[in-house]
């Protein structure tokens, strides 16, 4: 075990050590340390004051641009996944602030509407490489968001951005921009991250498959009567009515949904636990070299939560009510990317002295100005360029 002198606890061999960081992209002669932080938290910090971070509490999460103010956003959902995380990753003895950091940045790269968004500017960038929201977080925390003199970017460490770029596994065929970022800064996209980016990655499936729930019901898509078609969902939600008889219903389906996160996140850390005693790993190489991911579900909540998941498709993503506004979203996106293609006039000052001289370039610049736009932005640039107000955009 290592002791990092209180500023992590104590840390597993195989977790990645803030003394060890491979380091940053940009190296400052004064090395920029301000305060007692390991090089994670440093990190972690930089999210949290960045601007990109900021913008993620007005971004669709499940439902688009929500008039309601309990429903999750980007930014609440990130914050639950950090939560979900650091539990898990102290737990297992992994370096929680880099966990923490990795679930709250994990989502800086979507544009506006979600998943909707990101299709139409797929559509939109097709003869330019085409658009994918992880690399774009990458992106905008290397290249885009950059508050610092002497360098763009945040100018976060290796660990912080190879879990980001690789929570999800390796990655054998990179897009253009995570191409271009690993050309600047080599990050083995090829093998397995570390565990606090499997961590991070496990922490945001288990967050929105269970709060997508809570809001769904919150929301009248789904109905209790609904959830109980899932054998382990049903079990759990007839106990609790046993236990609480008295109970209002929005409070037993509270109890549910924070039942099931438990479940989910004791299964992960027992089955982690499993995982890295037969790998044999000794060190946080070793979790790199593993040739297999060892942070996850045991076979049985693996099989559970695939269910969960194709219920929630059928049921929530897919309602029809979703669908249209993903559709209308997706007019918004692809009307003001046409409109600022056409005339790069509309674009703001700022934005215009950015645009390269050649059509890919001009492209990508155009997207990255949408893509950092927030839902509520987004509608306020599309109503003034077109003096037509999107109906029905909100979903709830």
């Amino acid at each position: 075990m290592i002791d990092m002198l209180g500023l992590t606890g104590v840390l597993a061999p195989w977790a990645s050590d803030p003394h060890a960081s491979r380091g940053r992209e940009f190296v400052l002669e004064d090395g920029g340390v301000r305060g007692p932080r390991s090089e994670f938290q440093r990190d972690r910090d930089r999210i949290i004051h960045s601007i990109a971070f900021r913008r993620l509490r007005h971004k669709t999460q499940v439902f688009i641009a929500p008039d309601g103010d309990h429903y999750r956003v980007r930014l609440t959902h990130s914050l639950e996944v950090a939560q979900i995380g650091r539990v898990i990753a102290r737990a297992l003895g992994a370096d929680e602030d880099l966990t923490e950091a990795l679930c709250l940045a994990h989502d800086i790269g979507h544009p506006p509407f979600g998943h909707a968004g990101e299709d139409a500017l797929e559509a939109a960038m097709a003869e330019a490489g085409g658009f994918d929201h992880n690399a774009n977080t990458l992106r905008v925390l290397m290249r885009l968001e950059s508050p610092y003199v002497e360098h763009d970017g945040l100018n976060l460490t290796w660990e912080m951005l190879e879990g980001l770029a690789k929570h999800n596994g390796p990655v054998r065929k990179p897009g253009w921009a995570l191409a271009e970022l690993d050309a600047a800064f080599p990050l083995d996209l090829s093998s397995h991250a570390s565990i606090e980016a499997q961590i991070a990655a496990i922490s945001d499936d288990i967050a929105y498959d269970n709060h997508d729930i809570d809001d769904g019901l919150r929301g009248g898509f789904l109905g209790v009567e609904d959830l109980l078609e899932l054998p382990s969902l049903a079990e759990q939600w007839y106990a609790i009515e046993r236990r609480y008889p008295e109970a209002p219903r929005e409070r037993l389906q509270r109890e549910l949904v924070r039942g099931q996160i438990g479940r989910m996140v004791n299964d992960v850390i027992t089955e982690t636990r499993l995982r890295i005693a037969d790998s044999g790993v000794a060190n946080a190489a070793d979790v790199r070299a593993a040739g297999r991911t060892l942070c996850g579900f045991s076979e049985e909540m693996r099989r559970e939560e695939r269910v969960l998941k194709q219920f929630m498709y059928a049921r929530l993503y897919y309602h029809p009510e979703q669908v249209a506004a993903a559709e209308r979203a997706r007019s918004v996106v692809a009307t003001l990317f046409d409109a600022y293609r056409a005339d790069e006039s509309l674009m703001p000052a700022s934005w215009r002295e950015r645009l390269p001289a050649n059509e890919t370039g001009r492209l990508r610049t155009i997207a990255d100005f949408i893509a950092g736009m927030t839902d509520r932005y987004a509608i306020e640039r599309y109503s003034a360029l077109t003096g037509d107000v999107p109906e029905g955009l909100s979903n709830v």
